[in-house]
């Protein structure tokens, strides 16, 4: 297999074509957005904090990544699109670990480093339900977990991770449909997971930054 190889993954995608994927391309705008939304808070309430400020560029290149992967459609595309969405996922439960709970470093690396094992063994269990999205099941497992440990220790905060953890859930329902209804419509759902994903990455980082300023 070449990284040069074309991928048909989505039901949005006709053709070879650089815009066989508009809706799906352009789509990745919310990622932008979101990360310029993100930033201006962080500038505003916690401009020392250089993980949020990490966090809030692999969300800008999310963005990116995906747009390239929607357009050019190849191998070498799909790994600009998964790369900074397996990094945002673990260095933030890293330092939800770390901020939320109140762990040790190296507990919270611990943790990282065995959910990050664990994940192709959750995702294998979740395939039959959720198809291709299977390896976004154990995030969002994480989210529910963490936001409610988090909130026994801070309702406010703890409370909308556990919202944000909803909205992630009806992101992954998006994602799941592109390809059962493809039939019904043609232009797919994936869409859809990229404006709700954008949301959630969005209400992770605005939670990180406020439990950062207090």
């Amino acid at each position: 297999m070449a990284l040069t190889d074309r991928l048909d993954n989505y039901c949005e995608r006709v053709g070879p074509e650089f815009w066989s994927e508009p809706l799906n391309a352009v789509t990745n705008a919310a990622f932008l957005i979101a990360a310029f939304a993100a930033y201006l808070i962080w500038r505003r309430r916690t401009p020392d904090d250089l993980p949020a400020l990490l966090l809030i560029a692999i969300v800008f290149a999310t963005g990116i990544g995906s747009f390239l992967f929607h357009t050019f459609a190849t191998r070498w595309a799909s790994l600009t699109d998964v790369i900074p969405i397996a990094l945002f996922i673990h260095v933030y439960l890293f330092f939800a670990l770390k901020r939320f709970l109140v762990l040790r470093w190296w507990v919270a690396l611990g943790i990282v480093i065995a959910f990050f094992a664990a994940t192709p063994f959750l995702g294998q269990a979740a395939a039959p339900l959720v198809g291709s999205s299977a390896g976004y099941v154990p995030a969002l497992l994480a989210i529910f977990v963490v936001g409610g440990l988090f909130y026994r220790r801070n309702r406010a905060l703890g409370a909308q991770v556990l919202a944000t953890g909803v909205v992630f859930a009806l992101s992954l329902t998006f994602r799941t449909l592109d390809e059962p209804l493809c039939d019904q419509l043609a232009i797919g759902t994936h869409f859809l997971w990229h404006i709700m994903n954008s949301v959630v990455l969005f209400l992770l980082l605005r939670v990180l930054i406020s439990q950062r300023a207090g």
